[in-house]
Order: structure tokens, then sequence, then C-alpha cells
């Protein structure tokens, strides 16, 4: 029988993810160091933007942030939780409970419709879906406008609603934390527009933990934080609410 998501977010305001002294360091004998020391808080509820030239250890920030990565020294804490000494399963579970990833190309199943999509992180974790769970599916397909072509398949979709349907897949399971890598660096100008609503809407709406990691300065400036990474040092944090 499929499980109900049970959640237990950090309190609106208070720290969802907590980076202290992370150091990131590839190599053996020659090594290259791509992250210095990151001191980072992102608190509850709050819509953030990282910005920073390629190469700048944003991407690699990211990857650190969402578990998907470990640094070379420092800790992290999400949502309460340290991930230091955590297994492999451990932290592919915290992924699946805490953090929605929206990445630039969308990695939908293209067997698959776009409703069919927004459930797979919820069927690969629990094999089978509740009326409650495809009721939140239609929801979220509502949400990001998407109801006319639920049954479409992915590739039977343009750009911008296959943008749409992952961001909708980002949030069946709940998250906490949202992270997106350049959510809109595929997209014309009107459709990133569109998607950065969406994002916005749903921050609002839920009070979900947006990090944007993004080039585009149209769009960090209309996040409330922005951070810069420059040679994988923090140059600029800068709280705009």
């Amino acid at each position: 029988m499929a499980k109900q998501i049970i959640k237990t977010p950090a309190a609106i305001g208070e720290p969802v993810i907590i980076l202290d002294k992370i150091n990131k360091i590839y190599g053996g004998s020659v090594t290259t160091q791509v992250l210095y020391d990151i001191d980072l808080a992102f608190k509850s509820g709050t819509f953030n933007g990282i910005i920073g030239q390629s190469g700048s250890g944003k991407s690699t920030l990211m990857n650190i942030m969402g578990t998907l990565d470990r640094p070379t020294t420092g800790t992290i804490t999400i949502n309460g939780r340290r991930t230091e000494n955590m297994t492999a399963n451990q932290l592919a579970d915290l992924r699946n409970e805490t953090i929605g990833f929206i990445f630039q190309f969308h990695y939908l199943l293209p067997e698959f419709t776009a409703i069919e999509n927004v459930l797979m992180p919820y069927l690969i974790k629990y094999g089978a879906a509740s009326r409650e769970i495809k009721a939140r599916a239609a929801e979220l397909i509502d949400l990001v406008g998407l109801t006319k072509v639920k049954n479409n398949l992915a590739t039977k979709m343009s750009g911008g609603q296959q943008q749409r349907t992952a961001i909708a897949r980002a949030l069946i399971m709940n998250p906490a934390i949202i992270l997106a890598d350049e959510p809109t660096g595929n997209l014309d100008s009107d459709t990133t527009e569109t998607v950065y609503q969406i994002m916005r809407d749903i921050n609002e709406r839920f009070k979900t933990t947006f990090i944007i990691i993004t080039h585009d300065r149209h769009i960090a400036e209309k996040t409330d934080r922005i951070i810069e990474i420059k040679d994988g040092r923090i140059s600029l944090d800068l709280a705009r609410r």
C-alpha cells in the first residue's frame, strides 16, 4: 500500500540548509580545489539566487547542497539532519523526502505522459500511488498550467511545457527545498518569465525554499537574496528583502 507523505519541515524563518566550512578538492596526486571555506545558511520559505561564471564552483555547490556529492571537509545540515555520516541509501532517502530538483534539461521519461512523469519520484520510492497522491499530481499539473496536456507524452509537449512538468515533478514529494540549476537556460524570454512566476507562486503559496543557480542576472535580481560565487568563494551575499 502506498504511504502518505508526512513531513516535519523547519519552521518558517529557521535554517533549512546550513553549510559550515565547506571545501571541495578533486584529484589525487594532482589536486584542484573548487570550493573554499563556504559558510552559508538558507532559511525556510526563502527565495534565493546563486550566480557565478562557468567554473566558479556554483554547480559543485549545488551538488553538495543536494547531497549528490560530498564535500572534502566541512559539514552540511539539511532540515535539521547532519549528513556527513549518512550512508548512500540514507542520503537517497533524504533527497527523495526533502529536496526537489529542477535542471536545465528536464530529464522527463519520453515514454510516459506528463502526469506519469510527475508521479515518478513517488512511484520509485513507494511502488504505487494512492488516490490522494494521484489527486495531488493532478493539482500540481493544474498549478503549472498543463491540465490540457496532462495525458500527452513528454515528446508531444513544447520545451516550456516540459520544464513546467519538471517543476510539478519536483513538488510531488512535498519537498522543503527546491534546488533549481539553470531552470530557464533553454527557454525563450517569455517562457522564462512564465517559469519564474510559477516558481515564485509556489514559494509564496507553499513556503517552499527555493535556491536557484543561474547565470541569468535578470532572474537572479528577482530573488530575495543574491549570492555570487567567484573562484570557489562567496564574493557577494546580498539580501534584497
